[in-house]
């Protein structure tokens, strides 16, 4: 009786590491509910913000969001290592492109939907220029300004290039995965490999520390946009 007792007790935990072991794999999901795992990213000098919404479609829900010559974002409230949890999967739609949207240059640099990694400062293995620039930057603002940033977008126009840097900063590239008016309307699955795509864009490894933001901006184009994101995942 007790063999069987014990033959029981090992066939439920096989069950349970069957059915619950995948969740040890996944750092954060978020099917957007709610937004209660995101808090505003804010920048000092805009002041008309974009808005970010839950929607709901057939007892299904997705995040919405909208801007209006606005920019601001949505922050994971979660920081997460990148080596310990190198992929992104998420699902995308647009309603449309900016027309004056470029992300070669200052005046065009808004996407309609981006998903962007942002890189923790670490002084440990920063050289002594950076740390005198970044404790005057911390002075100034408080706390130190991000390392780097990966930033996913859905490009405004088909640009030839796999990786793209910011017109405002070298520490900022940006990775074009949908391109142009072809796809608006259609959801599409996009998956990531944020180390692998750090090395290429920045020739080097990256911190460790990343925090998520989702944003629409349209500031510098002055546009409107709609965008859908859903079923966001950062996992090994």
């Amino acid at each position: 009786m007790r063999k069987l007792n014990y033959l029981i007790i090992f066939i439920m935990l096989c069950f349970c590491t069957i059915c619950f072991g995948n969740d040890s794999h996944v750092f954060f999901r978020d099917d957007f509910d709610t937004i209660d795992s995101w808090e505003p990213l804010l920048f000092p000098k805009i002041k008309q913000h974009s808005t970010y919404t839950i929607e709901k479609k057939e007892a299904h829900y997705y995040l919405k969001a909208e801007s209006k010559a606005s920019a601001s974002g949505l922050l994971l409230k979660r920081e997460f290592d990148v080596y310990q949890y190198p992929h992104i999967r998420w699902r995308w739609r647009i309603e449309n492109v900016y027309k004056k949207g470029n992300a070669k240059d200052k005046s065009g640099d808004d996407y309609p939907i981006r998903i962007y990694v942002i890189f923790k400062y670490e002084p440990a293995r920063a050289g002594i220029l950076e740390k005198i620039k970044y404790n005057s930057a911390k002075l100034f603002y408080g706390e130190y300004p991000p390392h780097s940033s990966l930033n996913y977008i859905w490009a405004n126009r088909k640009h030839a290039e796999k990786v793209i840097t910011s017109p405002y900063t070298e520490r900022s590239k940006m990775i074009p995965l949908q391109k142009g008016e072809e796809n608006v309307g259609i959801w599409h699955n996009e998956k990531v490999n944020i180390l692998q795509d750090y090395r290429f864009a920045f020739g080097e490894d990256p911190p460790a520390i990343a925090s998520l933001a989702i944003m629409n901006d349209s500031d510098n184009t002055k546009e409107h946009a709609v965008s859908y994101v859903d079923d966001i995942e950062i996992y090994k």
